[in-house]
């Protein structure tokens, strides 16, 4: 089989490798891929939003399977748009990814059927959006874009002045473009936040592990919300009854809510969630593999990813069986330094082998480049170290040891990743 997963980060280059673990699978075109995919990819100058030269890259080159992984061509239709042109694609179609397109949606939703979630309300009027702050007074409060936004666009404002100040980034300034042109106010929850990324194909749902990602760029969670700079697996606050309740009051509600609506969801659900002190709440959805989590859930991954993927398209994922290690894993992520703000790149990487990875763990390339054979960094994140170990302790050894071998010109990793406070 010929292969294609669309994207360029740590995620695609996870889902990649264990994507090639299938005897089946011949050859993986990753577009636009990265320079750690490029070791057992063939890469395509393709961009990963450009929905017609995918579509058109991926007849040319008699493409089996596409893997639609990254969440904005999920929401510009890409997943429908390749099986119009008669290529089966994993990732839910257009309608369905709305649930992470659009904020206003997924917590209309959630109110609509009874999904827990902090309370909240919508504006598209920034004068509307100030007075509700002030009429409320309470913070901190969560001020969120309702679009795209790189998974940046959540501001938690701590004053009055810090939340307009945000209210007026978003819809004036347009820091997220047009993805702030409506926004989301909602209460502040606290606890300890898990993710569960989930298979369904509309019928059945099947959550992998559980995880924990780290969003903020310094150590003791300080200093601007990242992409995510570190990740474990499984996460320690995901006690069986917990997992037990959200399956009952949030899950499976939620696979139900998109068929009543008739947006039934195929592909990879992302829950992220919040254990408050009155139960497991909704903070967002994603409908995607979320990034860095899949970096550890992966590899505790037993499982043929690629005949689960066929199986959640086809609608048969009850009859493929999805099955985790019991392990540990860690992922440490190297980034540049000055990231998620302005930084350098086109820096040498060195403490890596000609495929780019290190002794005793799996290294996850996100921002790097081939070039002349030597690997450089060409991102904000530019590597994810991940290590799987019987315990979380072993895991996050593995992991740190191989970090301190790897080095480049101004890398940043947090100290703390794991650290459970």
């Amino acid at each position: 089989m010929k292969i294609l997963v669309v994207g360029s980060g740590g995620r695609e280059h996870a889902i990649a490798l264990k994507l090639k673990e299938n005897p089946e699978v011949e050859q993986i075109f990753a577009a636009p891929g990265n320079g750690g995919m490029a070791a057992f990819c063939t890469l395509a100058n393709v961009k990963a939003t450009d929905v017609d030269s995918m579509v058109a890259f991926a007849k040319e080159n008699a493409v089996d399977f596409a893997v639609v992984t990254p969440d904005d061509p999920l929401v510009l239709g890409m997943a429908d748009a390749m099986e119009a042109a008669g290529i089966p694609a994993f990732g839910p179609g257009k309608a369905a990814a709305v649930i992470e397109g659009s904020k206003v949606f997924s917590k209309n939703l959630m109110k609509k059927y009874g999904i827990p979630t902090a309370r909240y309300e919508t504006f598209d009027d920034e004068a509307a959006a100030v007075a509700y702050l002030k009429a409320q007074n309470t913070y901190p409060a969560v001020i969120k874009a309702d679009g795209l936004a790189l998974g940046k666009g959540v501001i938690i404002a701590k004053s009055e002045q810090e939340a307009v100040g945000a209210v007026h980034s978003m819809m004036s300034d347009r820091i997220f473009g047009a993805s702030g042109s409506h926004v989301v106010i909602e209460e502040y929850l606290e606890g300890p936040e898990v993710s569960v990324l989930s298979f369904t194909d509309g019928k059945t749902l099947v959550p992998m592990v559980s995880s924990k990602d780290h969003k903020r760029a310094l150590d003791n969670d300080e200093g601007l919300n990242t992409g995510g700079m570190g990740t474990i697996a499984p996460n320690p606050y995901y006690t069986p009854e917990i997992a037990a309740r959200c399956m009952e009051e949030i899950f499976l509600p939620t696979m139900a809510a998109m068929n009543a609506e008739g947006r039934t969801f195929k592909g990879c659900l992302y829950f992220g969630l919040m254990i408050t002190k009155d139960g497991p709440k909704v903070i967002e959805y994603n409908c995607r593999f979320g990034d860095p989590e899949t970096q550890v859930v992966l590899p505790l991954l037993k499982s043929d990813l690629l005949a689960i993927f066929r199986a959640v398209r086809d609608g048969g994922r009850s009859e493929v069986p999805v099955e985790f290690s019991d392990e540990s894993a860690a992922c440490v992520v190297m980034a540049s330094g000055g990231y998620p703000q302005k930084y350098q790149t086109g820096y040498e990487i060195s403490g890596l082998d000609e495929m780019g990875q290190a002794e005793g763990v799996t290294v996850y390339h996100a921002g790097t480049k081939l070039e002349n054979g030597k690997f450089l960094t060409a991102g904000g994140r530019v590597l994810g170290v991940t290590a799987v170990g019987d315990t979380l302790e072993d895991a996050l050894c593995k992991s740190y040891a191989a970090v301190e071998k790897i080095s480049f010109q101004n890398v940043h990793y947090r100290k703390d990743i794991g650290k459970i406070r």
